[in-house]
């Protein structure tokens, strides 16, 4: 079974500097990859494959000598990220790939493999850049596969690793309607259980949005690209950090409770996307973020040993 972790890291400023270097590179290659796989296509008709376009990295290099200071195989990475792109514009009709831009709120790049994880140092060695501190607050057992190092709109650095632990998915028990629990999201209560429950709605966002709207105006009227502008917006990032933060601990606790006392939880199906088109009721429904609840729910029964249902109605 295949279990991923998050932990911060904390680095020196040479390393932030090497990671930013990282965080750059492989965007720089993405665009490039998005690039010669369109005009390919516009070309011959034909798509070029990953492997065609790893094969043209090393003359890219020459013309871009900078882009030898980082890992190859980060670099390779960012290639199968544009050939999935292109496989669920296709399959799923996600939407035609975007060009990456350093203006983006989050950017991360991908380590393949080549790294270790030192619980007794509370290191973790990256390819290029060696050891750098994080707080790895939960230990793991298993193989390492695929991790991804992000940095977010604060400047905080993360890495997620995905690791196989060869543990067997737990399988499902028999469950009755006492061990069930059924649960209604809304607006004006977060949700209403079977029970007769009512779970507050925190509205975290409302909560904050006077403040919100100061920092904002504060950053409209600062000069674009000076060092004000950059302080501003760090502020305002850092308030929507802590909003997201605020709900994800409640929606995290809120379910791993639920998911604690029931054996099989049925949930009502919601077109989101189609209720937030109403635009009296977008921003309360995105505040309470159904969606992200929901998926606490899948994210607990995985680490769980409990097997749980999880039905839709």
């Amino acid at each position: 079974m295949m279990k991923a972790f998050k932990f911060r890291l904390y680095l020196t400023t040479v390393q932030a500097g090497q990671l930013n270097q990282h965080i750059g590179s492989c965007r720089f290659v993405y665009n490039w990859a998005l690039d010669q796989k369109t005009k390919t296509y516009e070309q011959t008709g034909k798509s070029i494959s990953r492997f065609d376009l790893n094969k043209l990295i090393p003359t890219l290099k020459v013309h871009n000598p900078w882009l030898g200071e980082v890992n190859s195989q980060s670099l390779q990475g960012m290639t199968k990220q544009v050939e999935s792109a292109f496989t669920r514009f296709f399959r799923e009709k996600m939407g035609f790939p975007n060009f990456k831009s350093k203006k983006n709120p989050m950017q991360s790049f991908p380590v393949p493999q080549h790294y270790s994880v030192d619980f007794e140092n509370c290191t973790v060695k990256l390819p290029k850049i060696g050891a750098v501190k994080a707080v790895l607050h939960r230990s793991f057992e298993g193989a390492l596969k695929a991790a991804t190092v992000s940095k977010s709109s604060t400047g905080k650095f993360y890495i997620s690793i995905l690791v196989e632990n060869n543990n067997e998915l737990p399988t499902k028990q028999v469950f009755s309607a006492l061990t069930t629990v059924g649960v209604d999201v809304g607006i004006k209560d977060f949700a209403v259980l079977s029970t007769g429950e009512k779970i507050e709605n925190p509205k975290y966002l409302k909560n904050s949005l006077e403040r919100l709207k100061v920092l904002q105006r504060r950053v409209s009227k600062k000069v674009k690209g000076s060092e004000n502008r950059v302080k501003a917006k760090q502020r305002l990032a850092a308030l929507h950090e802590k909003i997201t933060n605020q709900r994800n601990d409640f929606q995290s606790k809120l379910s791993f409770r639920l998911v604690s006392e029931n054996q099989a939880i049925a949930l009502e199906t919601l077109n989101v996307k189609g209720m937030v088109k109403n635009h009296c009721l977008a921003q309360a429904i995105s505040d309470a973020g159904w969606s992200s609840f929901v998926q606490y729910f899948t994210n607990w029964i995985r680490k769980s040993s409990i097997p749980i249902t999880i039905s839709n109605i």
